[in-house]
């Protein structure tokens, strides 16, 4: 096609704007689609709180509504092995649901940073005291998860605070602060236990 022909010149124009027609129709499109998307995602996220907030604590919020409904199908999965030592060892079942909610998000494979492992996240010298067979069983970690707060609750005369800190600390943290220590994730720990707690409370009664 030779652009001194004035034909030339034209074809060559209509060429480019019928390109720039279809990439802007297709930006259109593409900026539709993740509105779309986006519109769809914020709507899931809503039905998911919708449905919890009924039975949960008016303190969650909505990425822990989302959490508790991803973890649904474990936490019913587990729920007979924490009834067990719930009833074995005089723990409410609420509180052993929260404490692996925060601890592993019934993950029983879950790996700490720090070494803690499984369910209700035993580090290695809390799992050889409690004498752990299989760590990452899911019914001998909580077994030893429970009994170990029980006996954190027998050691600061059942005050739930202090156990859930020495949990989370280590007793020797909280013997050294004369209560529960001034550690940001620890004292966020506590608060979202209890917070966990109180939803199960609800949806178990």
């Amino acid at each position: 096609m030779s652009l001194e022909n004035p034909l030339g010149w034209l074809l060559l124009t209509s060429v480019i704007f019928l390109l720039v027609v279809m990439f802007t129709v297709t930006t259109k499109n593409g900026e539709k689609s993740r509105r779309l998307l986006n519109k769809k995602s914020a709507i899931s996220e809503t039905n998911a709180s919708s449905r919890l907030q009924g039975k949960s604590s008016p303190n969650l919020s909505i990425k822990d509504f989302i959490l508790l409904n991803r973890v649904k199908t474990a936490e019913h999965l587990f729920h007979p092995i924490i009834l067990k030592a719930a009833n074995q060892y005089k723990i409410d079942p609420a509180l052993i649901k929260a404490i692996i909610l925060a601890e592993s998000q019934y993950n029983p494979r879950a790996v700490s940073k720090k070494g803690a492992k499984g369910l209700m996240q035993l580090m290695p010298l809390t799992a050889s005291e409690m004498e752990v067979e299989d760590v990452f069983n899911p019914e001998h970690n909580i077994d030893a998860g429970v009994r170990y707060f029980k006996k954190l609750l027998a050691r600061f005369e059942g005050d739930t605070n202090l156990a859930l800190a020495a949990y989370h600390a280590g007793s020797e943290k909280v013997r050294k602060h004369g209560g529960i220590p001034p550690f940001k994730a620890t004292r966020h720990y506590i608060k979202k236990v209890l917070e966990y707690y109180r939803y199960y409370k609800k949806e178990l009664t």
